[in-house]
């Protein structure tokens, strides 16, 4: 039996070293969404959903790209628009966006995050960087645009360093 072809891996542009700020923090946070595919490429459909990491039964390859496009879609359409939460962690499964991620094929999983960074995009190109989130979360003043474009960011490269270590377990691939 073959395997699930995964998506085209969208290519890694690297950001300008000088540029004004909108195009620096979307350059930056482009670079990390394709270093996700980039880290996916070539993985093979068992490898993709071991857990390896004994303290993090959950977390595998398609647990972390589950997870990303749910954090994609937290963050840009519920949290700063205001729209309804289309995403799979509940009050009472609040782990539901990692284990659909060892349910679903790789390659599905690789192109609903795709189409989620689109959104994400389109939304960003939309608004100024100053426009303040519809939704608060605990509290805090709402968040900028600025401010989810930096923790999309963090957030994605934090993850892209699991992805590289669950990658190396698997199956020795190493890279940038």
């Amino acid at each position: 039996m073959t395997e699930p072809t995964l998506p085209a891996v969208p290519a890694r542009i690297d950001p300008p070293m000088a540029a004004d700020e909108r195009t620096m923090l979307t350059s930056w946070l482009d670079w990390h969404r394709a270093t996700v595919h980039a880290k996916c490429a070539g993985i093979s459909a068992a490898h993709a959903v071991a857990t390896p990491v004994p303290t993090s039964p959950l977390m595998s390859v398609g647990a972390i790209v589950s997870h990303l496009r749910w954090v994609e879609h937290a963050w840009f359409e519920w949290i700063l628009l205001g729209w309804p939460d289309n995403g799979y962690a509940t009050p009472e499964d609040p782990d539901a966006e990692w284990r659909r991620g060892n349910e679903v094929p790789l390659g599905s999983l690789l192109e609903e995050y795709e189409q989620q960074c689109e959104r994400s995009r389109e939304i960003t190109a939309e608004l100024e960087l100053d426009t303040s989130a519809v939704r608060e979360r605990g509290g805090e003043a709402a968040a900028t645009l600025r401010w989810v474009l930096v923790h999309m960011i963090e957030e994605t490269a934090r993850h892209n360093g699991h992805l590289d270590l669950l990658r190396e377990l698997a199956d020795g691939t190493t890279g940038e």
